[in-house]
């Protein structure tokens, strides 16, 4: 009996490590665990930044088109009306221009060959005779010329009579100055004004856009970048206008002071000839006298 005792002591003695294996195994079973715990996380970090991404991507604004066309269109009334006017002013300008250029070809091509003609005439009927049907200055002065010896007939103070044709010829230099002069002073307007008034359509502009800034309350810089645009767009239409104003005006005074010394020329010529009419018919009375 003892010695089957003994034998089953090993049994009883060995039972005690058999817990031991759970505990061992325990462990390494349970290190799966954690790891299946944080793949959860890490597989939803993806999702929410993709969400953020999608939430950010529809908070910026899109960018506007900003083509001169565009930006008139969304520009405020006050804004639009400037701009209006200043391409007027600028249409104006080159309308100006383009009538003054054959204007002033066409009168200075007119007086250089009537002075020409009548540069070998001898007297004012020679002269008138020779230019013929032709008008403008210089047929203006021959016929002040010829009425004022027609009318002062029997006279013999030539002084007066001089001073008299040279009184209606000045009238005539003036009168013909208006003239070619006409449509320069609105030249000088708009070349002083222009850069003013897109500067006021640009500062209404401006305001514009800074009160939006504090509707929206925001600072971000595509929001109040195409304000600012068609803003600045008034002063730039401004200068376009008023450039080439400035330009023209200062090409037409020169040229309008060449064609007025020719109209002086043609004044002198006529008083050459009025005074050589004089003395002849002077000489022709004394010769009549001396008989």
């Amino acid at each position: 009996m003892l010695y089957l005792n003994a034998q089953a002591a090993p049994p009883a003695a060995a039972t005690p490590s058999a817990p031991a294996a759970p505990q061992a195994v325990a462990p390494a079973a349970a290190q799966p665990a954690p790891a299946t715990a944080t793949a959860v996380p890490a597989a939803s970090a993806p999702e929410a930044g993709g969400d953020n991404a999608k939430s950010l991507k529809s908070t910026v604004p899109v960018p506007r088109d900003l083509s001169p066309w565009s930006m008139f269109l969304a520009a405020d009334v006050i804004v639009k009306a400037v701009m209006i006017g200043l391409a007027f002013a600028s249409l104006v300008t080159w309308t100006i221009f383009i009538a003054k250029i054959i204007e002033l070809s066409v009168a200075r091509g007119k007086l250089r060959r009537s002075l020409k003609t009548i540069g070998e005439s001898r007297s004012l009927a020679e002269a008138r005779f020779a230019l013929g049907s032709k008008t403008g200055v210089l047929s203006a002065f021959l016929a002040v010329a010829m009425r004022e010896a027609r009318l002062s007939a029997g006279i013999s103070s030539d002084s007066g009579i001089k001073e008299r044709a040279a009184s209606s010829f000045a009238e005539i230099s003036r009168a013909e100055a208006r003239r070619i002069r006409f449509g320069m002073g609105l030249l000088a307007t708009i070349g002083a004004t222009s850069p003013f008034v897109g500067l006021f359509g640009t500062v209404w502009g401006i305001m514009n856009s800074f009160i939006g800034i504090s509707k929206a309350q925001t600072t971000n810089l595509a929001v109040v970048a195409p304000g600012i645009a068609e803003a600045l767009l008034a002063t730039a239409i401004g200068l376009v206008a008023a450039i080439p104003a400035v330009i023209i005006y200062n090409h037409f005074a020169r040229v309008t002071k060449t064609y007025l010394e020719q109209v002086s020329r043609a004044s002198g010529a006529a008083a050459r000839l009025l005074s050589r009419d004089l003395d002849r018919s002077h000489a022709g009375a004394h010769v009549r006298a001396a008989e």
